[in-house]
């Protein structure tokens, strides 16, 4: 293949698939802001500094470092499936050293497997609560059980993360699903939830049409390939839910109509609200053990709520996908800003950002980490102003940057792309997530607001 730069439309015809393959103290605010981004600006430059102070304090006692295997839940279980001996072989070769235990000979940390356990919300996977997290539950249950719920203090409480068991109800009112009025709420998930399934009996048998064959046969061809390692996303009747939901979506954006990459994108919500009827491990539940209903609401919810989050960058899927490609070009600008030697490596070996990058927007990351990571990072994205379609651009630079090192090492245009493609993320959990959004959110407060700031 040609290294030289190609046009957008060139390099997609050249593509064959690009899709294959601690919470942290809950602060005391005394002051106020009338201000969304104000408010949250308070917040995520607080938990930023938390979370790199936290993580400082643990480089400097190295004798903690063993306490890093707390990471792996306890009651994580081994997946029973046609991909077994697939996962096992991931598993025995993912055992792999730190640099801080090859220094001073530590066991080999074994890293979580891709099916750990979704629900885990606790930065050390440990089941027992501790004091400082039902404190933080119980705020959150005060202001998801007031009247009307105060939007500002739950994005304030939620962007260091969401506890998994007021994760569902906190998504729909971030997501504007949900109203804030108490006595509204049940009417109004009734009402959208009929009306989903009002465009399921009016729209659905169309996709038998010739004209909506196109549309229906790729969404066919995707759902599989969702999270292909995860039991629960294997299911026939998991893949109805997606289809239709998908489907619908598509034939009410004819603008965009479906794209690859949106199946991702219905997968955290789906699990959310799973995890709000389920207890045990999310990955390997069988859903034909749920009623018709408790079904239905499910796929109704992920409906709207995916809905909710498309409305904001639906830029990103209209034809030629203008919004990517702006996107992209922001991440280059911003990375010759905050680290002119990766992004010269880059010029040296004629890497283009949109070879790699393309999919960290397309996809919102999702390829890139676990799922479990995903929807960690999906608390803070539905806390921040414009989470999705602006704060994820500094995540996706904070995220390359993270790899600065192993980037630099490469010196050939295959190696660096294999690298950006193949991300090691397999053991990524909350204290990774932390420090990600921490960095970004730093580089967000430096040069968001200073379009010029170390402009050379």
């Amino acid at each position: 293949k040609s290294k030289k730069a190609s046009s957008f439309h060139e390099f997609a015809r050249n593509t064959s698939d690009a899709w294959d393959i601690g919470d942290d103290e809950d602060e005391d605010f005394s002051s106020s802001s009338s201000s969304l981004q104000t408010l949250n600006s308070k917040v995520a430059k607080a938990t930023a500094a938390q979370v790199l102070e936290n993580h400082s304090k643990l480089r400097a006692k190295p004798e903690r470092a063993p306490s890093a295997f707390s990471d792996v839940p306890t009651n994580c279980k081994v997946i029973k499936s046609s991909s077994e001996a697939q996962l096992s072989r991931t598993a025995e070769e993912a055992c792999v050293r730190t640099p801080l235990q090859k220094q001073q000979s530590l066991p080999l940390r074994p890293v979580i497997p891709l099916v750990a356990r979704i629900s885990d919300q606790n930065a050390s996977g440990a089941p027992p609560m501790t004091v400082r997290e039902k404190t933080r539950l119980e705020k959150f249950r005060q202001l998801l059980s007031s009247h009307n719920t105060d939007l500002d203090e739950l994005r304030k409480c939620s962007w260091p993360g969401v506890p998994r068991e007021v994760r569902p109800v906190t998504w729909r009112l971030l997501s504007g699903y949900l109203p804030a009025n108490m006595e509204r709420r049940k009417l109004t998930l009734q009402r959208k939830r009929e009306e989903y399934f009002g465009f399921i009996q009016q729209y659905y048998d169309s996709r038998n049409e010739e004209h909506h064959q196109d549309t229906y046969r790729q969404i066919h061809i995707d759902i599989p390939r969702t999270n292909p390692l995860i039991p629960l996303f294997q299911q026939p009747l998991v893949q109805e839910i997606f289809e239709r939901i998908l489907f619908i979506w598509a034939i009410r954006h004819p603008a965009s109509g479906y794209v690859q990459g949106i199946n991702d994108l219905v997968t955290p919500f789906f699990v959310v609200f799973l995890s709000e009827y389920v207890e045990e491990d999310v990955e390997n539940f069988d859903v034909t053990n749920l009623s018709q209903d408790v079904l239905r609401s499910i796929e109704a919810d992920s409906f709207w709520c995916m809905s909710k989050l498309l409305d904001g960058i639906q830029d990103n899927y209209t034809f030629a996908q203008p919004g990517i490609q702006k996107k992209v070009k922001a991440l280059e600008e911003l990375v010759s800003r905050i680290d002119e030697q990766v992004h010269n490596h880059f010029r040296k070996y004629e890497v283009e950002y949109l070879q790699f990058a393309f999919r960290w927007m397309n996809n919102l990351l999702m390829r890139e980490l676990p799922l479990r990571c995903t929807i960690r990072l999906w608390d803070t994205y539905q806390s921040e102003p414009e989470g999705f379609s602006h704060f994820h651009l500094y995540v996706c630079a904070a995220f390359l940057i993270k790899w600065r090192k192993e980037i630099l090492d490469e010196e050939d245009f295959q190696g660096l792309l294999m690298l950006l493609q193949n991300l090691p993320t397999i053991h990524w959990g909350n204290e990774e997530i932390g420090l990600l959004l921490a960095e970004a959110y730093r580089l967000k407060y430096m040069f968001a607001d200073a379009p010029n700031h170390y402009r050379r």
